[in-house]
């Protein structure tokens, strides 16, 4: 998959993948410096302090312990962090420093291998979407974790989630990164355009440059979804809000904490506050010429892909069907992220 920075816009760099949890300081970093997310978890917890009062806590993937000691200032009677990478000793002399080393219990390991020292918990905490959601994320995880230790009755923060689409113009940008291949220092790249069209990009997109109103694709309730679940397959339907050009589909997510007492959620689409998921983008092969009124008939499909859980093939497929026959076109494209 391929990140494009929006500053500068036009610079493309291969994204690398770092797991969830891993000791890499920048990607710890920018996550904190994201105060959509930090913030909207942080108020989740100090809001509700009444929710967490005396409660045993289980932080998933506790990365530098951030949510964790917010649980303890609301009041949480312990925490438990599990991380499997050596951040987990940087947490610790973080949790050290801030005078809750009696509060939390920091394990290194992986969740579905280790022990915790107790049998259940009351709240289960975790920062575990990635990009499209479910790209690199660590959902598979905190189900697993809630299905052995959480509680009957149990709360977890976030419990919603919620996938959309929509569809955007972006003609010059797809001309830099697909055209680039017709003529590359004098020579015909042309088999490389249909490698580029199958890698999303990770970008954050103006709201100006969304075409179609957004549809829901996909929803999660984090107290009853199964692993299973995590493949799906939805139809989505766009319609089309002026005259323009559609270059491509993008995807976004909103998160929902329901258990508070005023429910709190954010949102990673092109209309909110910029967040470091930014949206993903999905190019298509050529471009639809629409107008006010018409509308996208679409299924969007992912699944994790044979070799990593955590990376997805991703399946577009599309039909518009035009006013003027003409403009009508439909396809059926894949793609992976990994």
């Amino acid at each position: 998959m391929l990140l494009r920075w929006n500053t500068p816009r036009f610079t493309i760099s291969r994204v690398t993948t770092i797991m969830p949890g891993c000791s890499n300081k920048g990607i710890h970093e920018e996550m904190l410096k994201d105060e959509v997310r930090t913030n909207t978890y942080k108020n989740a917890i100090y809001q509700n302090a009444h929710l967490f009062k005396g409660k045993v806590v289980l932080d998933v993937g506790c990365g530098t312990g951030i949510l964790s000691m917010f649980a303890v200032k609301a009041g949480a009677k312990h925490v438990i962090g599990v991380d499997m990478s050596t951040i987990i000793e940087k947490a610790r002399e973080i949790v050290e420093v801030n005078s809750m080393s009696d509060k939390i219990t920091l394990i290194q390991g992986k969740m579905e291998e280790i022990t915790l020292p107790v049998e259940k918990v009351d709240i289960i905490v975790s920062e575990w979407m990635g990009y499209f959601l479910l790209y690199e994320s660590m959902l598979d995880t905190v189900l697993w974790a809630r299905d052995r230790y959480l509680a009957p009755g149990g709360l977890i923060f976030p419990d919603k989630a919620h996938i959309y689409m929509a569809a955007i113009e972006d003609g010059d940008y797809k001309d830099e990164k697909i055209g680039f291949w017709n003529n590359v220092y004098g020579f015909n790249y042309t088999p490389m355009q249909k490698v580029a069209l199958a890698e999303p990009l990770v970008d954050t997109v103006e709201l100006k440059a969304v075409v179609t109103k957004p549809c829901l694709t996909y929803s999660i309730d984090l107290y009853t979804v199964k692993v299973e679940d995590l493949s799906f397959s939805a139809p989505f339907t766009l319609e089309i809000e002026r005259n323009d050009y559609i270059h491509a589909f993008i995807s976004w997510f909103d998160v929902e904490f329901s258990a508070c007492h005023k429910p709190l959620k954010f949102s990673t689409g092109p209309h909110a506050k910029y967040t470091h998921w930014k949206q993903t983008v999905f190019y298509i092969t050529d471009y639809l010429i629409v107008n006010k009124g018409e509308a996208i008939q679409g299924r969007i499909s992912s699944k994790p892909t044979e070799k990593n859980p955590r990376d997805l093939d991703v399946r577009v497929e599309y039909a518009f069907d035009a006013a003027d026959p003409t403009r009508s076109k439909g396809e059926t494209l894949e793609y992976k992220m990994c």
